[in-house]
């Protein structure tokens, strides 16, 4: 069984939420069906519980009855990266689309219900799934489900909501990535690195195709995807199993189970051969920075250990003010103002060890990269030591420790796991799994994947600055 971890940002196009990992053991989940009924005892932590409903829905239950507060989540295995050619966007437009109403609830009323008591609701398209959720007082908990059932099989869309929202879209797109310097070169370093994966198309879209999107395309995407047995319910809170089988009966076992969308199988993308590098110059840039992106294995795709060592390998790198990079190019020798590095280990496919930095003074970004070869080449060749992996991990599993404070955390994380086709386990027994990284692990996977043919480096830099070209 394979892992996943969380610590680093999922690329969404709404929102951005840090997921953590929750630690738990495997003991305390609780599965049942509709014909058996399997239960272990409980240790510590979370009593979690799931099963399946005749339709396929997958539910999970983490009962929290710290606080009086309910986070519902609704989970599909769908995102920018299933897309058909040429619609990128679709799905992160049908996100839209879907608070428009539906057959017999106004565009409008669902949110607005949630408001009036109170509650938060969001949703949010990653390139591998989307999702939808509220957070309400547990007596609201049956409406919020009955409300989300109601929109996985009675969207009603028209050319008029499509070309209004188009215009949102359109504007949200100008706004998060056209004008933002930032932006414009991840989006450009991201495709540089995928040439062939779909994770090389942003999740917004491209503008030329966004505006081409249709109402076929958007009802294709929903009847495809948004259907029962290809969706996860997360309910995490002051709630209980029994509550939710009841509750759920009512509502999200009536929606018909009517498409099979099948196992997801994408290309794959070739291992680089030559590094690549990306100049963005804008006159809004007033401090010059670099990224740089390695195509790594993903939890989902990683050998055993190899996702676990890479991920102990981002945080000896730059996941602290006490990593390797931070304390020798920020503190000790003040080449850089900031410096990060970590893996973003959450992917259904190939993933990203990435590393972000900028100079600080007199550094040029060039003198930057050149500090920063040389560190990584001296992990290459001399290894990271044991203190240096110790404290990684103690940071990560604490980390996952402080995770489980917060329900909505919970949900988020394990809602993720499963719908990147992943199991409760792989969140339970990741503390377990680092604990069994060796040094000779971290040292073998560095010297595999931190390899400059297999990156993309960015620089953004000032209108017409002269560094980056000087070294051409």
């Amino acid at each position: 069984m394979k892992s996943f971890i969380y610590a680093l940002m999922l690329g969404v196009a709404l929102t951005s939420q840090t997921m953590l990992p929750v630690q738990a053991n495997s003991d305390q989940v609780k599965t049942t069906t509709q014909k058996t009924v399997t239960t272990t005892s409980v240790k510590k932590g979370p009593d979690i519980s799931t099963f399946e409903l005749e339709n396929g829905l997958q539910v999970v239950v983490i009962p929290d009855n710290r606080a009086p507060v309910v986070t519902h989540m609704l989970w599909y295995k769908a995102g920018a990266a299933d897309e058909p050619a040429g619609k990128s966007g679709i799905a992160h437009y049908l996100e839209h689309l879907m608070f428009k109403g539906t057959k017999t609830v106004p565009a409008g009323e669902f949110s607005a219900k949630v408001a009036e008591i109170g509650g938060q609701e969001n949703a949010f398209t990653s390139s591998d799934f989307t999702g939808y959720y509220q957070k309400v007082s547990p007596d609201a908990l049956k409406m919020a489900m009955a409300y989300e059932a109601d929109r996985m099989e009675n969207l009603v869309l028209s050319e008029e909501i499509i070309k209004t929202e188009l215009k949102v879209i359109l504007e949200e797109r100008r706004s998060r990535i056209d004008n933002n310097p930032g932006s414009i070169l991840a989006e450009t370093v991201e495709s540089t690195l995928f040439r062939h994966h779909p994770y090389g198309i942003p999740i917004i879209g491209y503008e030329n195709e966004i505006r081409n999107l249709k109402l076929e395309d958007a009802i294709a995407y929903y009847d495809k995807y948004y259907t029962p047995n290809n969706a996860i319910l997360i309910v995490a809170g002051d709630i209980d199993e029994k509550t939710v089988r009841e509750y759920a009966k009512d509502t999200y076992a009536k929606v018909a189970r009517r498409a099979e969308p099948g196992k997801r199988k994408r290309v794959v993308e070739p291992v680089p051969v030559t590094a690549r590098t990306v100049t963005y110059e804008d006159e809004r840039v007033t401090t010059p920075s670099m990224t740089r992106i390695y195509l790594v294995p993903s939890y989902n795709t990683a050998e055993p250990g190899v996702a676990e060592a890479l991920d102990i390998l981002g945080n000896i790198l730059g996941g602290a003010s006490t990593s390797r990079l931070h304390r020798q190019l920020v503190i000790d020798n003040e080449f850089a103002t900031s410096i990060s590095a970590g893996l973003r280990g959450g992917a259904l496919d190939m993933t990203r060890f990435s590393i972000h930095a900028s100079p600080r003074g007199d550094t040029t970004i060039v003198q930057l990269e050149e500090k920063i070869d040389k560190a990584l080449d001296d992990i290459i060749a001399n290894g990271v030591t044991q203190k240096e992996l110790d404290q990684a991990r103690n940071t990560m599993i604490k980390s996952s420790i402080y995770s489980r404070d917060n329900q909505s955390t919970m949900a988020r994380i394990i809602g993720a796991v499963l719908a990147m086709d992943g199991e409760l386990g792989d969140v339970l027994n990741w503390p377990e799994l680092l604990k069994k990284v060796t040094v000779e692990q971290v040292n073998a996977v560095a010297r595999k994947y931190l390899v400059k043919s297999r990156s993309v480096t960015g620089f953004l830099l000032p209108k017409n600055a002269t560094d980056v070209a000087q070294k051409s």
